[in-house]
């Protein structure tokens, strides 16, 4: 069995080589920024449901049902939401703005220290976040395949990253846009066949078992009770601002938004994302509960992270094995090529400046990206290493809880800046975007001993609020000398 999936690891490692090869070919720095501003939009939102689910969703959301039952629908609503503030306010402002880096914004509106202030906590945020998310893959390749040739986890982890780097190194951006679409339909055609095969395993057919689903106790949605933090109002609000940060704000989603060719085809890409998103979370948790019926029937002991891998390679035969495996690589390979991408025109752009550099030649521009480009790799692997030493079940709840505590302060300054006119004291911006997480960390920590209440995805709102009365203390009315950058 390890052959097998080795062989499918090394086939469909090559045809993403394939790809680009293709993509690649007299790429140069804006290809690698913004795809020449040349991806079809079409192209783009299909590859973003690949790039938005991950790793940790394939694994995390189904193993989250017996935990949170169908909850998770009413944060998913949210996000839609949250999407079409994306489509119908933010994006209009970055491509207004002509924007490379999304954090550009901050200081047309703001100044340098607000800049470097938004371009840091993205940093932040999406390296511990797409670490995260490539950590539960290759945890579980580990586990049943590495493992049982004596490599050791830093070895695979560093293999992987090896191979990430070397098909991102030259596209970048515009290659990202195709390996996306070919993973995005290997990981939805690895969930469909996973609860088509749980189904044959229970002698079912799909249409019984999702009978036998909808009448089991998994499928709650709405919980009424306030001091859960699985309250409907909380999902919904929770769902609605994660979505306007992780991908509004986060320079990786929007990376692939803004090389459409324009804002028209940018608002096609996001509506049809949005709304596809939705119902391919409802198949997650529709396998999930489906996995529990059948872990229950069986008495098989497992849960959370660890049910979908122990069903799927011990228990339903090769085939269920090579389709997950295929699902699971598919969901590795888009956490990191686009945060490797990301993050290099990120820290390029909004640290080193390099685009504007006139005393660097292409060349030298180039050289500087692709150290970046590695280093940046570097700190995946030792942040992967460190993920190792720390077990959860729903590693899922952990990526939002970092979300809800990096991601605040990108939210206050994005909100500051788009909905008032007032002017703040730049220097003082990097102080009040550390003060606000520190402050939800502890209230996080402590609000159930303190008030009776469990913060859930409510919490990244707080950060933001937070973030917005500070800004809102250091500030003073103002016209804005550029009126566009108030949209």
């Amino acid at each position: 069995m390890e052959q097998i999936i080795f062989w499918v690891f090394v086939s469909y490692t090559l045809v993403l080589f394939l790809i680009t090869y293709l993509t690649s070919r007299k790429a140069n720095n804006q290809s690698f920024y913004s795809g020449n501003k040349k991806s079809p939009w079409f192209v783009v939102a299909y590859g973003m449901i690949g790039a938005s689910l991950s790793g940790v969703t394939f694994m995390s959301v189904p193993g989250w049902v017996s935990e949170r039952s169908f909850t998770y629908m009413l944060t998913v609503f949210g996000f839609f939401l949250g999407y079409m503030v994306i489509a119908f306010v933010l994006m209009p402002t970055y491509y207004k703005l002509n924007l490379t880096s999304i954090y550009q914004y901050l200081e047309t509106r703001f100044g340098k220290f607000s800049h470097k202030t938004g371009s840091f906590f993205f940093l932040l945020s999406r390296t511990l976040g797409a670490s995260l998310r490539m950590f539960i893959v290759i945890i579980v390749l580990q586990k049943f395949v590495f493992s049982h040739w004596g490599v050791p986890f830093e070895l695979t982890v560093v293999l992987f990253l090896l191979l990430i780097l070397l098909f991102t190194f030259k596209g970048g951006i515009k290659t990202i846009i195709w390996t996306d679409t070919l993973q995005t339909t290997f990981m939805l055609t690895a969930l469909v066949m996973c609860f088509v095969m749980v189904a044959q395993a229970m002698d079912m057919t799909t249409g019984q078992m999702f009978s036998v689903i909808w009448k089991s106790d998994y499928t709650t949605i709405f919980v009424t009770d306030s001091a859960s933090r699985l309250c409907w109002w909380k999902q919904i609000l929770g769902g609605m601002f994660i979505s306007i940060s992780m991908t509004g704000l986060d320079q990786e989603m929007m990376q692939k938004n803004l090389s459409c060719k324009n804002i028209k085809s940018a608002q096609k890409n996001m509506t049809t994302f949005s709304i596809t998103l939705f119902f391919v979370n409802f198949l997650f948790l529709l396998l999930g509960a489906a996995l529990y019926i059948y872990a229950n029937t069986m008495g098989i002991d497992a849960k959370g992270d660890n049910l979908f891998p122990t069903i799927a390679i011990e228990h339903l035969g090769p085939l269920a094995t090579v389709v997950f495996i295929i699902g699971l690589i598919s969901a590795l390979f888009p956490s990191a090529d686009g945060a490797l991408t990301s993050l290099t025109t990120a820290f390029s752009i909004d640290f080193l400046n390099l685009e504007k550099r006139q005393d660097y030649t292409e060349k030298k521009k180039t050289r500087v990206r692709h150290i970046v480009h590695f280093l940046f790799a570097v700190l995946f692997v030792g942040v992967i290493i460190f993920y190792y030493h720390y077990e959860n079940q729903h590693l899922i709840d952990i990526l939002y809880q970092v979300a809800s505590i990096t991601y605040g302060p990108l939210l206050g300054l994005f909100a500051f800046g788009l909905l008032t006119k007032r002017r703040v004291k730049d220097k003082f911006v990097p102080i009040i975007a550390i003060l606000s997480p520190v402050i939800c960390f502890v209230l996080n920590m402590n609000s159930k001993a303190w008030f009776n209440y469990s913060f859930d995805f409510e919490l990244l709102v707080l950060n933001g609020l937070l973030t917005f009365l500070g800004l809102l203390l250091i500030s003073h009315k103002a016209e804005l000398k550029n009126t566009n950058a108030v949209l």
